[in-house]
């Protein structure tokens, strides 16, 4: 590593909060002759294009009272003519008005960044130096604070002021929140957490998130290291409350996090009186067990990141998919749900897929290599036409584990640490999973592979988990999920985002961008046309034997009548605890907490 007088030098101000302006000086103290630099244009684990440059403004070079030519050549990155004996200063600034976890926001009330928004990547320095970052106060906000994972060299007691990470890399990895935040400190298998919280509301209950937390943490870190220490030796959370918002993503010391602040834990709240709260708890699970699976044990594609381009693996079923598998069922083993709840978490990701007709068109290898283009920009015939990652993904975890089970050879859990320990926590391929799934296994599981993650076959799932003391039930579906579409109803207006391939809706001829206006029976005790303000409603002007209706749509300001069949009713997944100690012999649960702060 070389010497910090030719580190890399981000001094980052928040300039002016109402238009939303960070304002960045990047000093390189020893520049190239022609010294080229480049904003990533994606951020590891968010696998889209996002062209973060477009934010950036007002690029000048200067080498002290002398201003260089700066050649931009490209969507993402400049070259700057300048003289190597002198140290060189960039000076612009980066829009901040992007809300999620995966760019930048500044506002008066809050400043949120990741290095891939704001930090040039200096060419030739990236990987050699250490860099450094320096976070200045901005005026009149005394109440706001820093938190991030970077290590501080000189800061204030409120968290502004110089920190260091060992390169590009690890400055990229570690997102900063500036505000006037909640915060608070756990300690989990001997690793000091912080989990820092903006946008709270008065009832929060910040005691109970950190002792949930903790139980979550203290268990990854035991399936990953039943004797060990962990890779880490601290790990912030930084969670975003809001009005509406969801989502997370993962750092090798910290996480991003987002949630609809009715989702926090409240102060008297009974444990699982909020099933938001239980989302926000999986979300925490899912992104810390990222902390080993996908940050450390990664794809053989990311062992070094390319952020000029899409970087390509067919393994996100893995690293993604097996996550999901985990991210609820750890909560279980912690004790933080109960038997009850998880099978209502496993019975939404089953429906979800078995509702996704895409999970006959495309594979799981495919969807991963997909993503880029398709994961996150959906459109109406996504359901269609592709299958998710996480949710089928989780259950191919679910499979190979209860198939491992039920033969006696150990389980997936065991899979996941032998391929941490042959790895050394370092990058792997698909080849390493299946020598792993071999030797825990003790026989080939290519037939699994082959059909469950590079075909379309159907999953075993009923069989595997009657096996292990869950019992698969059919319960009626609701109306969208019987004709065969996806709405949003808002304001008394039911409007289609989707029609599902093969559906009843789709061979009557309704479309996505359909306004459903009302619904008219036909026959001798049709009841006439009604106004349809919900999906449901159906149910009350209908017949329960009513074979066919007449669906009355708005399309492009035309008023359609649409013949439609009336399906017998679409059977859901339920799933129902036969033989408690079958399945505690998989989950291996802990007694689920009862009370708010137990």
């Amino acid at each position: 590593m070389k010497h910090s007088n030719e580190a890399p030098h981000y001094r980052v101000e928040a300039a002016d909060r109402d238009a939303h302006l960070f304002q960045v000086t990047l000093t390189v103290p020893r520049p190239a002759a022609e010294q080229r630099v480049m904003l990533p244009v994606w951020i590891p684990g968010s696998y889209l294009v996002r062209e973060f440059a477009r934010h950036l403004q007002g690029l000048q070079a200067r080498q002290g009272a002398r201003a260089c030519r700066v050649i931009h050549e490209d969507k993402c990155s400049w070259t700057i003519e300048c003289d190597p004996s002198r140290p060189l200063q960039l000076h612009y600034q980066v829009w901040a008005r992007d809300a999620s976890v995966r760019a930048a926001w500044l506002d008066t009330e809050r400043g949120f960044f990741n290095a891939t928004s704001l930090c040039l990547r200096v060419e030739g320095a990236a990987d050699v130096c250490r860099h450094e970052l320096q976070i200045v106060a901005p005026d009149g906000a005394r109440r706001w604070r820093v938190a991030t994972a970077l290590r501080p060299v000189r800061v204030d007691a409120r968290g502004f002021g110089r920190y260091t990470a060992a390169d590009y890399d690890e400055l990229a990895d570690s997102p900063v929140e500036m505000g006037d935040f909640w915060s608070g400190e756990f300690d989990a298998c001997g690793v000091k957490h912080r989990f820092v919280v903006s946008g709270a509301s008065a009832n929060f209950d910040g005691e109970r998130l950190l002792a949930d937390a903790q139980r979550i943490c203290s268990t990854a870190i035991r399936f990953w290291h039943p004797r060990g220490r962990p890779p880490h030796d601290r790990y912030v959370f930084l969670l975003r409350a809001s009005a509406d918002g969801y989502g997370g993503l993962e750092h090798r010391h910290s996480t991003a996090l987002m949630c609809a602040r009715r989702d926090l834990p409240r102060l008297g709240e009974a444990a699982l009186a909020n099933e938001g709260y239980v989302g926000l708890l999986g979300l925490i699970s899912h992104e810390y067990f990222h902390t080993w699976n996908v940050k450390r044990l990664r794809p053989r594609a990311f062992e070094r990141y390319d952020y000029a381009r899409e970087n390509y693996t067919d393994l996100l079923w893995f690293f993604e998919g097996f996550t999901s598998y985990y991210d609820d069922l750890l909560l279980r083993r912690a004790g933080l749900i109960d038997d009850e709840t998880y099978l209502k978490l496993l019975a939404k990701t089953i429906n979800q897929v078995q509702q996704t007709p895409g999970r006959r068109v495309q594979s799981l290898a495919e969807a991963s290599v997909d993503a880029w283009i398709k994961y996150y920009r959906p459109d109406e015939n996504t359901p269609n036409a592709t299958v998710s990652y996480y949710t089928k993904g989780a259950l191919v975890g679910l499979c190979l584990d209860l198939s491992l089970r039920a033969e006696g050879a150990g389980s997936l859990d065991a899979v996941l640490r032998m391929l941490w320990r042959r790895s050394r926590g370092g990058p792997i391929d698909e080849a390493d999973v299946r020598a792993a799934l071999a030797e825990v296994g003790a026989r080939d599981h290519a037939a699994e592979l082959d059909a469950w993650v590079h075909g379309t076959d159907e999953l075993p799932l009923s069989a595997l988990l009657e096996r292990h003391g869950v019992e698969t039930l059919a319960e009626p579906g609701s109306w969208a999920q019987r004709l065969g579409v996806r709405a949003s109803e808002s304001g008394g207006t039911v409007k289609l985002s989707a029609v599902l391939r093969g559906s009843v809706a789709e061979r009557a001829g309704l479309a996505a961008g359909d306004e459903w206006l009302g619904i008219e029976g036909v026959g001798e005790t049709a009841g006439g046309a009604w106004r349809l303000n919900k999906l449901d409603e159906l149910t009350l002007h209908l017949r329960p034997d009513a074979a066919s209706a007449v669906a009355w749509v708005s399309r492009d300001g035309r008023l359609l009548r649409l013949p439609i069949d009336i399906p017998p009713n679409t059977q859901t997944v339920r799933l129902r605890l036969a033989d408690a100690d079958a399945a505690h012999r998989w989950l291996g649960a802990a007694p689920a907490r009862t009370t708010a702060n137990g």
